[in-house]
């Protein structure tokens, strides 16, 4: 593949905006019309060079001649299993939200607008090499003859796909970098006009560089469930058979993405995860190499104070000497108003060189930086489903557009790696970038990105394995991982977590690898964050005194955790009451835990009194008995996964069937993970994260996998395959993956061109 394939020109922030008009104009919000003629005569030709053929799961394997009738083929299938995600996921990324939902998602709504403009994306679509635009002009193909062939689906808002519109969501994260805008702060500055308000000319050049403003970017709250994803790679020397692994273990909300494989005459056979109304495989593999994705901790968004000055009637922001005009465009969003109508309401928006502004501090704005490389970001998402081996990957990732993912790797040729956050701001080191800097200092501004060879990687470790739990990169390849102190604190914020010490449990000093015995260690049942916690809380009772209330009322539950070998089951009494005690015990501790800089768990461990723990148990015992009538309940009896309709906010019965699942929260340090709580008026505890699509892969001569779905790949409850993996998936009991053709027609339930019913 060539570097022009690979590469279109970058186009410069002040290209993109002098494309972009001044009024903001609403694209494609009213119905569209029926079909013409040659739309359904081109769409009728694509779908006969088409095959879909559906395996004994409903796995669509998709065959054409072209990668763009693939991804016609591709987009037909995922709108059959779960058109409404697709239209979810696009209402969101295009800020459209607040038409189907009403006006309480405007401030969302605004907020993605703020960095996805329609008109722009469609001179991004105009600009775009030939080959990406033939793929984005399928993608709405395959959606608009789902929509055609099938009149009885009535989408909320959309009536017609665009081409264009497969640019406003082109990195596949579950959390966007958009997300950690804080919406609070946003609706302040823009719903209020007195928080627009600006210092005058002299108190805000008094104030620039001295002032002390907390970041306002949204972080993963310790206290709630975590999210993210496991990836290890194992190289060939700790394997049984010579053979590089992967793991493929993306921690998401259920149901979040699809899985496919997609095959073409012009080279691309690709397999994996694909989130809804994307046309590229995520997180997946083909014949020769295999990619998992992690959320990163890297630092790679900013805030900027900025001082704003009035001058000749216009807004300005300084920057060293200049002052620079403020970009001024009015964004309009229609919502669903309570009426059922639609309505329209238009705010005055301002941009800087480096991002947006989204909130204000006392008179100084704040503006916002992070990637905006739509086009880009969209082809290294396509281009490295098409890499044959490491190096040609790493190519593709010098388009430096991943931005919030780490990445594992293995290929046929025996490579792995860890790859870190593929984009990362280079900064001057003398600021601190973890709070608001100065913006008229042009010092502060961005100098560019870090190379590969910049990043703290691990590619071909001498340990044989690499791995990341969302944990920072130092622990990626054991004794092999790169230093701390050879990169800047920037380029990594996060710490070790229960998950990566139980990571390195399973693999370092293992030689012997097989592809079961990954699946094995992918749902190994330690739970490493009690190691500490537990032990802590024994001492503290078996201090107190003979007599002592709090003793007897607790004797029995310590001598179960006592002798607990602490790893989940779903028979296990203990594992319940730890969960249960250590969900107490947590609760309130993330601000304590941040000021002491340790990870919560640990704290909890460490930080928490002999009586708060002692406390805790007593307040877990008594909510076991509330609950379920004694507090030795067996874990399973609890944790349950349960799928009753196809609806994307998904409701939970007692009454109704359920699955029991042993692994837990990831916070506990599980590496297979599973977020779940009471719901409504549930007293079990229900999943609705953490273990969604769950693969291991082999890459030997031919390549070999085994994988699993959350309940089913199909949201109608009608479908066989709407919750036909419940059993597998909550037992961790992998399927084969059929990935050749003579196996994919060996296992075929049905053959089918797009279009036919």
């Amino acid at each position: 593949m060539s570097r022009s394939r690979l590469f279109p020109a970058r186009l410069s922030l002040a290209g993109r905006l002098a494309l972009t008009p001044v009024i903001f104009l609403a694209v494609a919000c009213e119905p569209v019309p029926s079909a013409s003629g040659p739309d359904v005569a081109r769409w009728e030709a694509r779908a006969e060079q088409v095959t879909v053929i559906r395996d004994d799961w409903g796995i669509p394997h998709i065959y054409a001649p072209t990668d763009a009738d693939a991804v016609f083929g591709l987009m037909y299938t995922q709108a059959e299993d779960d058109f409404p995600r697709i239209e979810r996921n696009f209402l969101n990324s295009q800020g459209r939200l607040a038409e189907a939902e009403g006006e309480d998602a405007l401030w969302r709504d605004l907020r993605m607008q703020l960095f996805i403009d329609p008109v722009e994306m469609q001179a991004l679509y105009a600009e775009s090499p030939g080959w990406m635009r033939d793929l984005m002009d399928a993608w709405a193909d395959g959606l608009n003859f789902f929509l055609h062939t099938h009149p009885e689906v009535r989408p909320q808002v959309l009536e017609r796909f665009e081409p264009w519109m497969a640019l406003t969501f082109s990195e596949g994260s579950i959390g966007g970098d958009i997300e950690r805008v804080n919406l609070r702060e946003l609706e302040a500055f823009y719903g209020n006009e007195e928080n627009r308000r600006i210092t005058t000319e002299a108190s805000g050049a008094a104030n620039r560089g001295v002032r002390q403003v907390a970041s306002s970017l949204v972080t993963p709250d310790p206290e709630l469930e975590p999210t993210g994803s496991n990836g290890i790679a194992i190289a060939p020397g700790n394997t049984v058979d010579g053979h590089a692994l992967l793991l493929i273990n993306p921690h998401t909300s259920f149901y979040f993405r699809h899985e496919a494989h997609v095959v073409s005459d012009e080279g691309l056979n690709v397999y994996g995860a694909l989130t809804w109304r994307q046309f590229f495989v995520y997180q997946g593999f083909n014949e020769t190499a295999g990619w998992m994705h992690t959320s990163s901790s890297a630092d790679n968004i900013d805030e900027f104070l900025e001082t704003v000055v009035e001058r000749d009637g216009g807004l300005h922001y300084v920057v060293g000497d200049e002052e620079r005009p403020l970009r001024v465009r009015d964004v309009t969003l229609r919502y669903r108003a309570d009426n059922g109508r639609m309505a329209e309401r238009t705010f005055t928006t301002y941009r800087t060189h480096r991002g947006p502004v989204v909130r204000s501090v006392d008179g100084q704005w704040v503006s916002v930086a992070m990637m905006e490389e739509p086009l880009r970001a969209l082809v290294q998402s396509w281009s490295r489903t098409r890499a044959r081996n490491l190096a040609e990957y790493l190519e593709v990732m010098e388009t430096h557009t991943n931005s919030s993912n780490n990445t594992l790797f293995a290929d046929a040729e025996g490579n792995i790696a860890y790859l870190h956050s593929n984009f990362v701001p280079i900064r001057d080191p003398r600021f601190d970038y973890s709070e608001p800097v100065d913006g008229s200092d042009p010092a502060t501004d961005w100098q560019g990105v870090h190379t590969l060879e910049e990043s703290p990687n691990a590619i071909n470790p001498s340990t044989g394995y690499a791995f990341c739990t969302n944990n920072w990169p130092y622990s990626a390849a054991g004794a092999a991982s790169p230093r701390p102190g050879d990169f800047p604190a920037y380029m990594d914020r996060g710490q070790e977590n229960p998950r990566g010490i139980h990571a390195l449990r399973v693999l370092e000093g293992r030689r012997n690898f097989t592809l079961e015995d990954l699946r094995a260690a992918a749902y190994s049942p330690d739970l490493p964050a009690f190691d500490a916690m537990v032990p802590a809380l024994v001492r503290g009772w078996d201090e107190l005194p003979e007599g002592d209330a709090r003793k007897a009322r607790t004797a029995e539950a310590i001598e179960q955790l006592r002798n607990w070998d602490r790893r989940w089951s779903v028979e296990s009494v203990p594992t319940a009451l730890a969960v249960f005690w250590g969900t107490e015990l947590l609760s309130g501790l993330a601000g304590r835990a941040r000021e002491a800089g340790l990870e919560v768990t640990a704290y909890a461990a460490t930080g928490t009194t002999a009586t708060e723990r002692l406390e805790a148990l007593e307040a877990a015992l008594d909510r076991l008995e509330a609950d379920f009538g004694d507090w030795r309940t067996p874990w399973g009896e609890i944790n349950r996964f349960q799928r009753l309709t196809g609806e994307i906010d998904l409701p939970f019965d007692d009454d109704a069937p359920s699955v029991p699942v042993g692994f837990t929260s990831a916070r506990w340090g599980s590496l297979a993970s599973f977020g779940a709580q009471p719901r409504g008026e549930t007293r079990r505890w229900y999943g609705s994260s953490g273990n969604s699509f769950v693969a291991v892969v082999e890459f030997g001569e031919r390549v070999r996998a085994v994988a699993v779905t959350a309940g089913g790949l199909n949201n109608d409850p009608a479908s066989p395959h709407f919750n036909d993996q419940a059993e597998r998936y909550a037992a961790g009991e992998l399927r084969p993956v059929y990935f050749y053709r003579e196996d994919v027609e060996a296992a075929a339930q049905r053959t089918y061109r797009p279009g036919e019913r």
